[in-house]
């Protein structure tokens, strides 16, 4: 038997991904960077349109507060990926609502001050003043942390053997909101699901002009074709007799949102009233703003490796958690309902389309201001059923889940010190936020519940977070264990990156625009 050579049976570690035609600082032709940033503003529609659908009934708005809210939040994230991505990182990430914030939000929403006022809008209005107060506060936290570089010099202490799990679970942890949603309307989510695996991957090499259409539009072109069909049973009655959560999640008509949207209507600071603030609802937004900065943190991470670009250095990455900051301070201003954070599904899909240009994320965002102030038009895609996102994010967030676990190509996985990080790490970032998930759902509050609502918050939001969770755990193990050699960590390959002069493609993919450097170099 012939002897098998290492080479044959390995691959060695590669910084860059394959098979991406266009990076971060390469920009697609015009007519394909407008489509490409078509599909990423059609896939943030997903969250728009769902954490208002989930909030502002709870806060006593109807349909027309509803339209507003979403309109503002995808107006806000519009304006914020485009500060990140000429200002911030720079990376193509797109910075939208989070899910983070629900948990201080709803306990804003209870707050027996607010709860009790008789007259629905009345209600709708001073709470959503309530969380702009809340929200205007606490985005100080990362803001500070960003400019004064403090967060960067806490990333000091990150590791390839410690952020793997991380942004594994940024992917893993949102395993409710694949599948289970689906579950509820199969015969509408599956056939997406089928349809978006079998363009993107089975049928990728189909060309035209040069151009592998189905790879790179698959989900503009399934989500179209689902969206008819959806609207065929719609039409045809298919639903007319079925449940109430049934026709909610299948029907394309159920949002009420297009005759309830105005037909022009520009967000500005302030439109819902003065903000009202609270020190003990601001205490408990923090807690939110600490885990959508971790969140952030590895979405960064995950975009730089599909875009082809290096690991952002610690100057960046405080500078991007600094842009973030005022980020939900115009949340606050605008009163989108929620904070903000990097879309996970966003970042899976520079991966599906093999496209990481920052070019084409910044026409999604002007796509989200435009279609905000038109809002008949924009109301028409808030159509959408959530199944069909749903179905779509199975596929994205495995993928973001999968770039987590590519970092681990770069340490010594023989190393049973390593195995137990990342498998401890990863268990612990799905079961411990599955229980609170599991204990909040059976009791209607979360596992803590003290007289202290604020220290309630706090214990509540972080560790319902997997990659919260997973960095608590995963960096705490990588800096206590003893280990033999730095380079099982996968240090080596990490520390270069740390500075800004570290790499030489620093200064190509991160530096400012409009040649602000001069002004404020990076360290």
């Amino acid at each position: 038997m012939a002897e098998v050579k290492l080479d044959e049976i390995s691959h060695p570690p590669m910084e860059q991904l394959q098979g991406f035609e266009y990076c971060i600082d390469s920009n697609p032709p015009w007519g394909e960077a407008i489509i490409l940033g078509f599909q990423h503003y059609i896939l943030a529609l997903g969250t728009a349109v769902m954490i208002p659908t989930v909030l502002v009934p709870a806060m006593g708005g109807d349909d027309g507060d509803r339209v507003r809210v979403v309109q503002t939040l995808l107006f806000v994230t519009g304006i914020n990926t485009l500060l990140q991505s000429l200002f911030g990182t720079r990376l193509p990430t797109v910075i939208g609502g989070s899910y983070a914030f629900v948990i201080p939000i709803v306990a804003i929403i209870q707050d027996s001050s607010l709860a009790g006022i008789p007259d629905g809008h009345e209600r709708f209005l001073q709470t959503m003043r309530a969380i702009q107060g809340a929200l205007i506060v606490s985005s100080s936290i990362q803001i500070i942390l960003g400019y004064s570089q403090l967060w960067g010099i806490f990333s000091r202490f990150f590791s390839p053997v410690g952020m793997a799990p991380v942004v594994a679970l940024l992917g893993f942890g949102l395993f409710e909101r694949g599948f289970p949603v689906v579950g509820r309307c199969v015969e509408v989510g599956l056939p997406m699901l089928i349809l978006f695996v079998v363009f993107s991957q089975y049928l990728k090499n189909v060309q035209i002009r040069d151009i592998p259409i189905l790879e790179r539009f698959s989900l503009f072109i399934c989500i179209t074709l689902v969206w008819a069909y959806a609207q065929i049973l719609t039409s045809g009655g298919a639903y007319k007799h079925s449940t109430e959560v049934t026709q909610i999640n299948c029907r394309t008509d159920r949002a009420n949102l297009i005759s309830s949207a105005p037909w022009i209507k520009i967000p500005y600071p302030l439109q819902w009233g003065a903000p009202t603030f609270n020190a003990g609802q601001s205490f408990g937004m923090v807690a939110a703003v600490l885990v959508s900065l971790i969140e952030s943190t590895a979405s960064y991470k995950a975009a730089a490796r599909l875009a082809s670009a290096t690991p952002p250095p610690a100057h960046i990455l405080s500078r991007g958690i600094g842009w973030q900051g005022i980020g939900i301070l115009l949340d606050g201003l605008f009163g989108t309902g929620t904070g903000s954070t990097v879309s996970v599904e966003n970042v899976g899909l520079l991966g599906s389309t093999r496209i990481g240009s920052r070019r084409v994320i910044q026409i999604s965002a002007g796509f989200m201001i435009f279609f905000s102030m038109l809002g008949k038009f924009g109301a028409l895609f808030l159509s959408i059923p959530f199944t069909i996102f749903a179905a779509v994010y199975c596929v994205l967030f495995g993928l973001v889940a999968a770039v987590g676990l590519s970092f681990l190509q770069f340490t010594n996985m023989n190393s049973m010190r390593n195995l137990f990080i990342v498998g401890v790490s990863i268990f612990l970032g799905l079961s411990v936020p599955e229980y609170f998930f599991r204990y909040t759902m059976a009791a209607q509050r979360g596992p803590a519940h003290t007289k202290a609502g604020w220290f309630n918050d706090y214990i509540n939001t972080i560790f319902s977070s997997p990659p919260t969770v997973g960095l608590i755990v995963a960096v705490f193990l990588d800096n206590t264990l003893e280990v033999n050699e730095a380079k099982d960590r996968g240090m080596p390959w990490w520390v270069p990156f740390r500075s800004f002069k570290g790499d030489s493609r620093n200064e190509e993919f991160y530096s400012l625009p409009f040649n602000l450097n001069r002004f404020f170099p990076p360290s």
